[in-house]
């Protein structure tokens, strides 16, 4: 840890005022920069935290956090182990925190860190702002510890240093919560035994790959792998990665020259976990090839998701496609009626257990799962809008009430959903160009084309964004997807042969 200088530095007085006691600048770690007072208040607020949270919470979660020094508005705590950190990041930052402020209103910051043989490394926190992960240097030389289990939301762009962390877990996506029928029960069953033998280092089923449409469980599952083969062993080194979040990671450390430490950091990984397979790109998606076949060759447990078979994943080569072919290979199918029930159903009990006198009659459930047959988080989304409607309102919910708060997402339902692969197969076979030409960066006339056609047909037809819709072309920038899109309109509004052909593509992804 950095040293801190002695100015800076403040204690704990008796009465809970902050001094301005200046400390040697040699006691800059551990105890050695505690005073007394300093200990006596964390003493008395581990007391509040054991009385509000309850003994046995206290001793799974709070036993093993040791104060390290107070520095300005900030407390500096640490505990031994990722998830242990992790865990505290998720769920405990503000109740700690306002455990302190009873003791010590001048405390507004927290950083909470994992201890490596016996020395804590920043990571902080503050009451009004998101988690960050610890700062691990991208350093091939030096040592570092492995990321936490959670790590913050969407990666931002990064200057070399970076932390090398792990895409978000969402506490709610466990086993528990998982609504399970005849679409799901392999995949559940599967993710299940992944989740046990990892707990026990043992290696099943390697590679597991879970492909799906949209909304159909695979981040559920992967989030409550993750948490389970977790909570047995805090120390295990577990990570979930999204696509987007793995190419973030090697394009940092390829800026910032420290690809070995990349290569390094994911080598000694346990158990990894990579979402949304379908957008990895470029040269990412060969190091993850890599990457796959060094963890798979050391026993180390790789499960993957996408929302395509393996073999339709043209952006990997053919040697990693084989790779993950050649593991356990599961899809989820679209759900049938009564796991729509099921959902709707297991939504709703959890509403009315947190709102007083809320109530869905079965007539309502029956008619959510009926008239909504795309996928979960619609139907998640379906009971959120009912239960923001009774609350704002205190309309009670009845079929009356769902059919008017729920008809836009009903109709735009109706038709069937239109997919990027759907539309690059129609375009590929309608005007004689392989798909790999529409994804390559060819600029020639025949391509180019039947290129911007095809990226005006996916922003027309599908609700993906911008920048989604460049990652499916070949990883190209969203200004090029608007360009095609205006291009193609402009030259629809002069060329009515063109409006009709088009018209034509339109009605055949549609039927």
């Amino acid at each position: 840890m950095d040293s801190i200088a002695a100015a800076d530095r403040v204690t704990w007085g008796q009465t809970g005022d902050r001094l301005g006691a200046p400390q040697n600048e040699d006691t800059t770690k551990g105890d050695e920069a505690m005073t007394p007072d300093a200990e006596q208040v964390w003493l008395r607020t581990r007391a509040r935290l054991r009385a509000a949270v309850g003994e046995d919470v206290f001793t799974s979660w709070f036993a093993r956090l040791e104060l390290e020094e107070v520095v300005g508005d900030l407390v500096h705590l640490s505990v031994p182990t990722r998830f242990l950190c992790s865990w505290i990041q998720s769920n405990y930052v503000e109740k700690i925190l306002d455990a302190l402020r009873q003791e010590d209103d001048g405390i507004a910051r927290l950083h909470v860190t994992v201890r490596v043989n016996g020395q804590a490394r920043p990571r902080l926190v503050t009451a009004s702002e998101p988690p960050v992960e610890a700062e691990l240097p991208l350093q091939p030389a030096a040592p570092r510890p492995l990321p936490a289990l959670v790590s913050p939301g969407p990666a931002q762009p990064a200057a070399p240093g970076d932390a090398l962390s792990g895409s978000a877990l969402d506490r709610k996506l466990t086993f528990d919560t998982f609504v399970a029928g005849g679409a799901n029960e392999m995949a559940l069953g599967v993710a299940r035994q992944v989740a046990s033998a990892a707990a026990n280092n043992v290696v099943t089923f390697n590679p597991v790959y879970i492909h799906s449409s949209v909304g159909l469980g695979k981040t559920h599952l992967l989030n409550a792998i993750a948490w389970a083969a977790g909570a047995s062993d805090t120390t295990r080194n577990i990570v979930y990665l999204t696509a987007d979040h793995f190419m973030y990671h090697f394009i940092t450390a390829v800026k910032s020259q420290s690809a070995l430490a990349f290569k390094e950091w994911l080598r000694r990984i346990d158990l990894l976990l990579i979402d949304d397979m379908q957008f990895l790109q470029g040269k990412s998606a060969t190091e993850f090839g890599h990457t796959l076949s060094t963890l798979i060759s050391g026993t180390k447990q790789v499960v993957v998701a996408g929302d395509a078979p393996p073999r339709d994943l043209d952006m990997l080569d053919d040697r990693v496609r084989s790779r993950l072919s050649g593991g356990l290979v599961i899809p989820i199918a679209p759900f049938d009626p009564e796991l729509r029930r099921a959902i709707v159903q297991k939504r709703a009990d959890q509403a009315t257990s947190r709102f007083a006198g809320l109530s869905f009659p079965p007539a309502v459930i029956d008619y959510i799962a009926r008239s909504i047959v795309s996928h979960g988080r619609d139907l998640d989304g379906a009971v959120n809008r009912l239960v923001a409607a009774n609350q704002l309102t205190g309309e009670p919910i009845t079929v009356p009430l769902a059919e008017k708060t729920l008809q836009d997402l009903i109709r735009n339902r109706e038709t069937p959903r239109v997919r990027i692969e759907d539309i690059l197969k129609i375009v590929s076979r309608h005007y004689k160009v392989a798909r790999t030409e529409l994804l390559s960066s060819r600029r020639s006339r025949d391509v180019v084309r039947p290129r911007q056609i095809a990226m005006y047909l996916a922003k027309a037809l599908t609700s993906r964004s911008l920048p989604e819709i460049g990652r499916k072309f070949g990883g190209r920038d969203h200004t090029t997807v608007l360009h095609s899109v205006r291009k193609v309109e402009q030259l629809m509004s002069q060329d009515g042969d063109l409006t009709q052909e088009i018209e034509l593509l339109r009605r055949m992804l549609e039927e």
